[in-house]
């Protein structure tokens, strides 16, 4: 169940970074029943929440360029 819960959080953290979808869309196509549910969820495995991780990657990539 570890597993599935962290491949899902990569999903998550791929399609934060890469789409416009809103974090409750994410969270929805990824099973979750509410965006709250899906962000605690998030917050556990990858120790931000979906926003936060999704500002610090934006952030990342426009240090980099």
């Amino acid at each position: 169940m570890d597993y599935l819960t962290r491949w899902r959080m990569m999903l998550a953290a791929d399609k934060l970074t890469s789409s416009r979808e809103s974090i409750s869309e994410i969270g929805l196509a990824l099973g979750y029943e509410s965006e709250k549910s899906f962000s605690t969820a998030f917050k556990r495995v990858m120790n931000y929440s979906p926003r936060q991780y999704g500002r610090r990657q934006r952030e990342v990539v426009i240090e980099t360029h």
